[in-house]
């Protein structure tokens, strides 16, 4: 059977003017996602993963080339275009978090289902990423690995087509990392989320059917995993 093209980049560039200084964050990059797919994306600090992450997200536009999801271009969806887009088919997860500090954990999740038509029941999320008994902590009151599970559900309640993860281990330590990559597989695995993660952590990469490695503001090598394996069994 054939795998749907979710989302599609052709040439796209991203340049930024610094001044007098022209730095071009993203080469000319084409790349297709497929609807349902685990893709990790690597690559050190400078090496372009973030740009290409804002414009998949459409936080940013491309300089050039275009930019498509679900055949529909976004290079010319205007500021409305993509903060419909934004809003109704992508959840970020961030390093951070970027909860808001004066709700609570079942607050910051209500705020993001408010956001859409047909959001998922709230506690049910909640209960999914383990947080029934938390849900009415504010986050002070809750550990790193418990805010990024709160992160998780917020981006989960839209049930997006797009999940995008910005470094989510990032903050976290190793075992409450992998708990946190055993979460995201199991969205990708039980609710068919296309998920990307982006992070500079190679192993990683081993539980992604593909991995996108970068460097210098271009893609410079794709590997396919046969057989990408449990987080639960990944070592960094």
């Amino acid at each position: 059977m054939t795998e749907k093209v979710l989302m599609s980049l052709d040439r796209v560039t991203k340049t930024y003017i610094m001044g007098e200084v022209k730095v071009e964050a993203l080469k000319e990059t084409s790349l297709k996602i497929t609807e349902g797919e685990l893709l990790v994306i690597l690559g050190p600090s400078g090496s372009g993963k973030s740009t290409l992450l804002n414009i998949l997200g459409g936080m940013d536009l491309a300089s050039s080339g275009q930019v498509s999801f679900n055949g529909s271009n976004l290079s010319q969806a205007g500021d409305s275009g993509l903060t419909q887009y934004r809003r109704k088919d992508v959840g970020f997860v961030f390093q951070f978090y970027n909860l808001i500090p004066d709700l609570t954990a079942r607050e910051n999740v209500e705020l993001a289902a408010n956001l859409v038509e047909n959001p998922l029941p709230v506690e049910e999320v909640m209960r999914e990423v383990g947080l029934e008994d938390r849900m009415d902590h504010f986050p002070s009151q809750m550990s790193g690995g418990e805010q990024q599970r709160v992160a998780i559900a917020r981006a989960a309640v839209k049930n997006p087509r797009l999940l995008l993860c910005d470094e989510p281990t990032g903050a976290l330590d190793y075992r409450t990392g992998k708990l946190i990559l055993e979460l995201l597989a199991r969205i990708n695995r039980e609710r068919g989320s296309t998920i990307i993660i982006i992070t500079h952590n190679t192993p990683i990469g081993a539980m992604a059917r593909r991995v996108i490695k970068m460097g210098s503001g271009s893609i410079v090598e794709i590997t396919e995993n046969q057989s990408p394996v449990s987080p639960e069994r990944i070592e960094w």
